[in-house]
Order: C-alpha cells, then structure tokens, then sequence
C-alpha cells in the first residue's frame, strides 16, 4: 500500500469560481491527498481554512456524495436549517441529491481543517444555495451557469 507524503501532495488555493465569487475564497487552501495517491474514483481533500475563511458558495451535489471530518480547530457548518459548530472529531455526510445547501466558515481566531472525501462523479451538476450560480461538470470540463441554465456572464 503506498503512503502519501503530504509534503508531496499538490496544494489547490483559491477557487475556479467566477468573479465575484472567486474572491470570496481567500484563506483556503486544499491538501490533494487523492490527486497525489492516484486515485480517480473519489477524491480526498485536506481543507484548511484561516480565521474568517469559507470553504466554498453554500452548494449542493446532484450525484456526488460528500463526507467531511474537522481534523483541526473548530468551524461553522452553514446549512438550510442554520448553523453547527464543529470541532475536531466530528463528522458530517451530504448525500447526492439532497438540495440543503452547505459551506463551511472559520469563525476562530486560528486554522481550522476538515478531511473531505467526495465521489467523482461522470457528470456532476453542483447547485450554490445563496446566488444564482451553477457549475456542470462533464468530461473533466467545468462550466457555470445561471440556475435558469445559461451561461454565466456575471451576477445579474
């Protein structure tokens, strides 16, 4: 069984989000753990937040399931029926095709880090919550759209 040398696992900061919502992610950084063990069938992410960081747009899967761990510090689990703190130890699973929105915010005064494990799905249509933003991923290429399901050309 090969180990992963974490030092070695590509580092993904940012987002691929439009404007404005790119900007929005500053402070979060996710560890590929799966990327850099080969895997295809699900991905395995170490997400670390600084304080005030979000992990994403509150979203939701349409056929990947989502599984999360806090590994390190505390956060806020933001979903449709309101807010969680979450502490090292604790875990959250979002099933694919439940429509509760969900992100994660760094509301200490230090890093916090959640494990997250997702399925990979052929095709994958992700739903942001809280703006009109969609992403459809097919084929390894992303494209986002309005929730109406034109091209996003900017918040309208």
């Amino acid at each position: 069984m090969p180990v992963i040398d974490p030092a070695r696992a590509p580092v993904k900061t940012g987002s691929i989000y439009p404007e404005p919502y790119a900007g929005m992610m500053r402070g979060r950084s996710s560890l590929r753990l799966g990327e850099a063990g080969g895997l295809t069938q699900f991905g395995v992410n170490l997400v670390t937040l600084e304080p005030g960081a979000l992990s994403s747009l509150r979203h939701w899967h349409r056929h990947e399931d989502e599984f999360v761990m806090v590994t390190e510090g505390e956060c806020t689990l933001v979903q449709n029926a309101g807010e969680t703190v979450m502490r090292a130890g604790d875990c959250a699973a979002f099933p694919a095709g439940d429509p509760d929105g969900h992100h994660f915010i760094n509301r200490s005064d230090r890093l916090a880090r959640f494990l997250v494990v997702g399925t990979r799905a052929p095709r994958e249509v992700a739903t942001y919550s809280d703006v009109d933003l969609r992403l459809e991923i097919e084929a390894g290429k992303a494209r986002f759209t309005h929730k109406d399901g034109s091209d996003f050309r900017g918040v309208r």
